[in-house]
């Protein structure tokens, strides 16, 4: 069973409660809580899209990884619950920071992580029998995707919730 990565937009509200309740944490990350429209399932693509920030010349992209790691742990006696993936705690972002996020995201332009995918020479890593134009292209939807997931999130006052499934 493959491991990705999965974001959902709450309400403060709702994030509040889930710090104080594995129950209700367990319930968000059953896919109950929130509507399915709030929820992103980026697969396996933070592992590349964060990497496009590691190199000195591509600082700029330093977001990426901010978009997939949160700020803290939601609820740290979550992790004893049977369905967690421990090494990966569930973590998030409150509305203000979503919102710098998102503005900061909104920043970079695709053009500016297509170029870091080629030129990093990550575009082509772990994807064999792939074209690096093919996975560049896949880079930059999957950016997009997660641009538009925050911009939406922002635009809502909501917090993001992140966690590995």
């Amino acid at each position: 069973m493959a491991v990705t990565q999965q974001l959902v937009r709450v309400s403060a509200a709702r994030l509040a409660a889930c710090r104080t309740s594995v129950a209700e944490l367990h319930k968000l990350c059953s896919y109950r809580s929130a509507p399915r429209s709030d929820h992103l399932d980026l697969d396996w693509w933070p592992v590349v899209l964060r990497r496009l920030g590691e190199p000195p010349e591509h600082a700029h992209l330093s977001v990426l990884r901010r978009a997939f790691d949160g700020h803290d742990e939601v609820n740290p006696a979550y992790r004893d619950h049977p369905t967690t993936v421990w090494e990966h705690p569930v973590t998030a972002l409150e509305p203000d920071a979503v919102g710098v996020l998102a503005a900061e995201l909104c920043g970079v332009t695709p053009q500016d992580v297509g170029a870091a995918a080629v030129l990093s020479g990550r575009a082509d890593t772990g994807f064999a029998g792939l074209e690096p134009e093919t996975v560049t292209e896949h880079v930059v939807r999957a950016f997009g995707v997660l641009r538009d997931f925050y911009a939406e999130a922002a635009s809502r006052r909501m917090a993001v919730v992140l966690w590995w499934d």
